[in-house]
């Protein structure tokens, strides 16, 4: 990769951020390849435009965040130490630039739910990564894709007062410019592969993967969630198998490769303390623009086949299945429940429901429900509320987490967690860590799943969950 070449000097609205405009030619892809050996490297990557022209615009990338909590299960809660800092972030912002302009971000795994819920956790957590590492990053490369414009913007953390953050501002600029004019490194070497008890191999999908469930343990997981519906114990269970591969090559590698294989508009890669998140993820969780709520529930899937035709009779059929509509239906009133806890009563709708999306290897059924922030609430008593996403958990959310934790045999980490940031200025945007492999001790974990409801068919849902994770197996075994 040749250079990326950036201006010198930062162009400066009056104040703080300090903003250098990129050149038109900017390349992420190139961008990343010289920042990826960064501490807490995140790359939020529209990799492409979502099915609708509101998604998809913006991509950020940062790194070297000046400050980090990073939190373990069983450990202290972080979610009072999350709050502390979402009340302490400048309002220093440019309303004319992309949304994210440094600030709070990073992963909040699927288990740091345990911190707000009663709802337990799976017995094995054979490879184990923290349930909650965020970042204050003081610098981020925000690129609009549908004007073709890129900025560097440095907030200057931490300085004394104005002045002292300005300079700040301005060497850390300076800085981010150096990385980006220098040489990408080479890739890392995967670690070696810790000795755990690997499930059985899975001889139709790739060879080296395995699962934690057999055919017959997943139909049987899944009748008993039908069974426990019946007798009233819930009304929707999402239900997942953990499909697991050695690692192959670097996690920056595989995500330049899936974002190739399944690109998608809420995509993400983020290298922790020992881990790394690579993620083609469709579904939005939370959206905060201007104290404005949005969240946009998936739930309804069929397979998209390369006939237009046959795509759009599937579509159809989609649209017309009950079950799926009923599945999509109960989670847009769990969102709706949760939105209440922290949004103005009167602000919450559903503003679409149960729309198709179609994505590289699948179709969806997509919902849209809003609301507006409470004076007294901001967006880390917002995730409080609402986390994990309702679309991954089932309804009622607390006895659906606690029969995912007694019939999945793993810890679920990063996966049904989110990545996003919390922005100066008040901006949010999070993901659902869905179609996302997690590289941890030497392996890539790629857990598939759906939601199960009274009318679930055994043999259906777990062929959906092989739909699922098809992009996802392409670039594993795509080796450049």
């Amino acid at each position: 990769m040749s250079c990326v070449t950036v201006d010198d000097e930062p162009q400066v609205h009056q104040g703080l951020p300090l903003v250098s405009r990129l050149p038109v030619d900017f390349c992420l892809e190139a961008a990343f390849a010289r920042l990826r050996h960064l501490p807490h490297c995140l790359w939020l990557d529209s990799a492409a435009p979502g099915p609708r022209s509101n998604l998809g615009r913006y991509s950020f990338l940062t790194a070297d965040p000046i400050e980090t909590l990073v939190a373990d299960p069983g450990h202290e809660d972080p979610w009072p130490q999350l709050e502390r800092w979402c009340q302490s972030l400048s309002s220093d912002s440019n309303p004319e630039l992309p949304p994210f302009q440094g600030g709070i971000a990073g992963l909040v795994g699927y288990e740091a739910a345990t911190w707000l819920e009663p709802v337990g956790a799976a017995r094995t957590n054979d490879l184990p990564t923290p349930a909650m590492s965020l970042g204050r990053y003081d610098w981020t490369i925000a690129v609009d894709h549908l004007q073709g414009c890129a900025w560097i913007i440095s907030q200057g953390f931490g300085g004394r007062d104005q002045l002292d953050r300005e300079q700040r501002a301005r060497q850390r600029l300076h800085q981010v410019q150096d990385w980006l004019r220098s040489q990408p490194r080479p890739s890392a070497t995967p670690q070696r592969p810790a000795s755990i008890q690997l499930g059985r191999q899975y001889p139709t999908a790739v060879n080296g993967i395995s699962s934690n469930l057999t055919s017959e343990q997943y139909r049987a997981c899944v009748a008993e969630i039908v069974r426990r519906i019946c007798d009233g114990d819930s009304f929707q269970v999402n239900l997942a198998q953990r499909l697991l591969a050695k690692a192959t090559s670097s996690s920056s590698d595989l995500y330049v490769r899936l974002r190739k294989h399944n690109p998608a508009p809420f995509g993400a890669y983020y290298a922790g303390d020992g881990f790394e998140v690579v993620s083609s993820s469709p579904e939005g969780f939370l959206k905060v623009r201007n104290d404005v709520v949005e969240t946009r529930p998936i739930k309804g899937t069929v397979p998209r086949t390369g006939d237009p035709e046959l795509d759009a009779e599937l579509a159809e059929q989609l649209l017309a299945s009950e079950k799926d509509r009923a599945e999509n239906v109960m989670i847009v009133d769990l969102m709706r429940n949760d939105l209440s806890r922290v949004c103005e009563a009167s602000s919450i709708r559903v503003r679409e429901l149960c729309a198709i999306e179609r994505y590289q290897y699948v179709q969806h059924l997509v919902s849209v429900v809003e609301g507006r922030l409470a004076k007294n609430q901001n967006i880390a008593n917002l995730l409080q509320a609402s986390f994990p996403g309702g679309s991954i958990t089932g309804a009622p959310k607390i006895e659906a987490m606690k029969t995912i934790a007694r019939l999945e045999p793993n810890r679920r980490g990063p996966y049904c967690g989110t990545i996003g940031y919390i922005s100066c200025g008040g901006n949010a945007d999070f993901n659902i860590l869905i179609r996302t492999i997690t590289a941890a001790h030497g392996y890539w974990q790629i857990p598939v799943g759906g939601g199960i409801t009274a009318r679930s068919e055994p043999v259906a849902e777990e062929a959906e969950t092989w739909a699922k994770a098809e992009g996802m197996l392409r670039a594993i075994v795509d080796d450049g």
